[in-house]
């Protein structure tokens, strides 16, 4: 398994941007598809983008698709999210994770095998 450290979360207004970038080390980091989870107090952790080893496919859910763009630095170990035009319904802890399995395109907890700390976002109205 990788360790992964997710940074880059905070306090924004509705409106506004963040970028969450996750840290890989331990691993091959380009043996891995990587993806991004949120959880919203009360809810079940969902999932939000996915990218595959070397950044060429990309996939999103309905609820960011056109708001959020997943990406990765190979050379960095790098996994970043770039939010933009955030709603308070994003508030959420952000978690990174990765899988290495065989297909990349994988949107649910169990096929990740490595998970972040996680990072808070918090979206003020």
């Amino acid at each position: 398994q990788m360790q992964l450290v997710e940074s880059g979360g905070g306090l924004v207004q509705a409106g506004g941007s963040l970028r969450l970038s996750c840290a890989a080390s331990g691993r091959t980091f380009t043996s891995y598809h990587m993806g991004w989870f949120r959880q919203a107090p009360g809810k079940e952790r969902e999932f939000v983008a996915t990218i595959n080893w070397n950044g060429g496919l990309t996939y999103y859910a309905d609820s960011v698709k056109g708001r959020f763009t997943i990406s990765r630095d190979n050379a960095k170990n790098t996994v970043y999210l770039q939010m933009n035009s955030l709603k308070p319904e994003d508030t959420a802890v952000y978690y990174c994770a990765g899988h290495n399995g065989p297909l990349w395109l994988r949107v649910t907890i169990n096929d990740y095998n490595s998970w972040g700390q996680g990072t808070q976002v918090t979206v003020s109205s």
